[in-house]
């Protein structure tokens, strides 16, 4: 595989805040709906009621509070890998949203064409979809050669570390965290300056999503204590295993 040279040594820095910001937005105001729109039963399908017994959690607000505290976190995750590196690449690489499924950045430059697959962590893949990405890979490589250039694709994590042994690489360069930032920029410390580039933008959505988190933690404490608890106010199991597991 040819050596891998940065691809834009001179991104734009107020571009890249300004898609940070963007970023941040859309991934509160996703997170903030998706609050909005929860419903305690839905959640309850899907969760182990007898893990929550044999804790010995009896207490309602208890179980309500491990409930929406996992699953906001793993819907944060998710969103946030939707909606945050991939608009910050595209920016630093001076690239452009590809059309190819499963790629989402293409870049042309000096008569060869680089595929970028932007993931979140370096986690991402079981063995069906590493083998989509790779079949993504090629249909990309398929258009490179239609147009006489060079192919070059890379799976880029936005954080971890991804070390891979010249014997177990693929046809594409994985390449995560400082890594992955450096190459796109040629900026040693672009992936500390993500944090920087942020300036007080958090801050600015936190209080709108912790109301929506209180409201969707109070409204399904409330369908609990009315749905699954004995008059006495302990938590009726058999009510909530039956809903969860029977018929």
């Amino acid at each position: 595989m040819p050596k891998i040279e940065p691809l834009n040594s001179n991104y734009d820095e107020e571009k890249v805040v300004e898609a940070i910001s963007v970023a941040l937005s859309e991934f509160y105001t996703s997170l903030t709906n998706k609050l909005n729109k929860i419903k305690l039963k839905d959640i309850l399908k899907k969760k182990n009621p007898y893990l929550y017994r044999a804790k010995g959690i009896n207490d309602a607000t208890m179980v309500i509070n491990r409930i929406l505290s996992a699953y906001i976190s793993s819907s944060e995750e998710t969103i946030f890998g939707n909606t945050f590196f991939e608009p910050i690449a595209i920016v630093v690489s001076g690239g452009q949203k590809a059309v190819t499924e499963g790629v989402d950045i293409t870049v042309d430059k000096d008569n060869t064409i680089y595929s970028i697959a932007v993931k979140s962590g370096t986690s991402v893949f079981n063995a069906d979809s590493r083998k989509r990405q790779e079949q993504n890979f090629q249909s990309a490589q398929r258009r490179a050669q239609q147009a006489h250039k060079a192919f070059m694709p890379v799976v880029g994590y936005g954080y971890g570390k991804k070390k891979v042994k010249p014997v177990n690489e693929k046809f594409y360069k994985e390449l995560a965290g400082k890594d992955f930032w450096e190459w796109l920029t040629g900026d040693p410390n672009f992936y500390t300056k993500i944090i920087s580039y942020m300036g007080t933008k958090p801050e600015e959505f936190t209080a709108n999503f912790e109301i929506a988190y209180t409201n969707a933690q109070n409204r399904m404490l409330r369908d609990f204590t009315k749905d699954y608890c004995k008059d006495d106010g302990s938590i009726d199991w058999d009510k909530l295993i039956k809903f969860n597991s029977g018929d």
